[in-house]
């Protein structure tokens, strides 16, 4: 998984802080925490999607300012030919969103998540974690897959 696209905020990269990861979906919002440095991404709430007042919006808001978050990276469900379908159109304009209600203090990048969820829920399973148990987690951990893929393709691009 690489940071393929800078999504709605091209600005450089901030430096050291903590990163917010967002897997966006139209049912919940997964919501992962890197360590200061970079180098851990590790699950922190799942939101319920909130169209008609954006609660979902300004809990994200809320976590960035709580955490000091420097930058948020949001998954870009494209599709397996790399096409941009519904989901991913969805998904930029819930990072556009995102960045108009933090005062574009903080960047909102978009990254390439194609099967996260896939690969999450077969994990998962392979766990032994089903049903209701999986739903209240499989979120968070694909919060966590594409928050991990953007710090490590960071890393190594430098």
């Amino acid at each position: 998984m690489t940071p393929s696209y800078a999504g709605p905020d091209a600005r450089p990269d901030p430096g050291p802080g903590r990163r917010l990861g967002v897997d966006f979906g139209e049912v919940r919002i997964g919501v992962a925490l890197s360590d200061p440095s970079g180098v851990l991404a590790t699950p922190l709430v799942t939101l319920h999607r909130d169209r008609s007042s954006g609660a979902d919006l300004d809990a994200l808001v809320a976590l960035v300012t709580e955490h000091e978050v420097v930058e948020v990276v949001v998954g870009l469900p494209r599709t397996l030919a790399g096409r941009h379908g519904p989901a991913a159109q969805a998904a930029t304009d819930y990072a556009r969103t995102l960045a108009k209600r933090l005062g574009h203090r903080v960047p909102v990048r978009l990254t390439d998540e194609r099967l996260t969820t896939v690969s999450v829920t077969r994990v998962l399973a392979e766990r032994g974690v089903r049903g209701r148990k999986q739903r209240a987690v499989i979120d968070q951990a694909a919060a966590v897959e594409i928050l991990q893929g953007w710090l490590e393709a960071r890393r190594a691009a430098r």
